[in-house]
């Protein structure tokens, strides 16, 4: 059993060998909590939430009807939803996903991952890709991982932009989604110019 308090909120955790960080709370899951403001508007994902920690904590701030938890792992799933009954927010949806296969809402405002970086990239590329989809805009996907360069330049690639974090050995990902219309809209207008610039130098 871990006994806890984050945010200065008081939680505990029953866990078992075979789930990510059975002894304490991951550091870097602390890290990632550690800039995240949950706001009582906010709708969070919590993807790959192992034993629990992240969306029970957002649950005790904001309230279990605005979180969703899942995950890949069976007994991730059933811990997670003993955890959530033993900080007294047992309403808490918890769904066993991959990824977000059984997923459909697509109106998050925080989706926060700690996703299995020492194995490839395929996961976190999903997780990327497809949480841009699952934001509403304005909302923001924040990961933690300890490499630096691919998660950075690939969360550039799909949200334009992105925040980072060095915390201990760990690099926190803050990437916001943008209305990617008015950007084109502005490029149009841009090449537009620049063509009208041109019929007038040639005149």
């Amino acid at each position: 059993m871990i006994s806890t308090k984050i945010k200065n909120i008081d939680l505990i955790f029953q866990t078992d060998d075979a789930l990510f960080s059975p002894c304490g709370i991951d550091t870097g899951t602390l890290s990632m909590l550690s800039v995240v403001d949950f706001l009582p508007d906010d709708k969070v994902l919590d993807l790959g939430c192992g034993y629990g920690v992240v969306g029970i904590l957002a649950a005790k701030l904001i309230g279990e009807e605005n979180v969703i938890m899942c995950d890949i792992s069976e007994q991730a799933v059933d811990f997670a939803k003993r955890n959530a009954a033993l900080n007294s927010v047992p309403d808490i949806d918890v769904r066993l996903s991959n990824g977000y296969d059984n997923v459909a809402e697509n109106d998050f405002t925080l989706i926060l991952s700690n996703p299995p970086y020492h194995a490839d990239f395929s996961v976190p590329k999903r997780f990327i890709e497809l949480g841009f989809e699952k934001l509403v805009l304005g909302g923001k996907l924040i990961m933690v991982t300890k490499r630096l360069d691919w998660y950075k330049n690939k969360l550039i690639s799909v949200f334009g932009g992105v925040k980072v974090h060095r915390i201990d050995d760990y690099f926190v990902f803050v990437a916001e989604k943008r209305n990617r219309t008015v950007k084109k809209e502005k490029k149009v207008k841009t090449n537009l110019s620049k063509k009208l610039q041109r019929r007038k130098n040639l005149l």
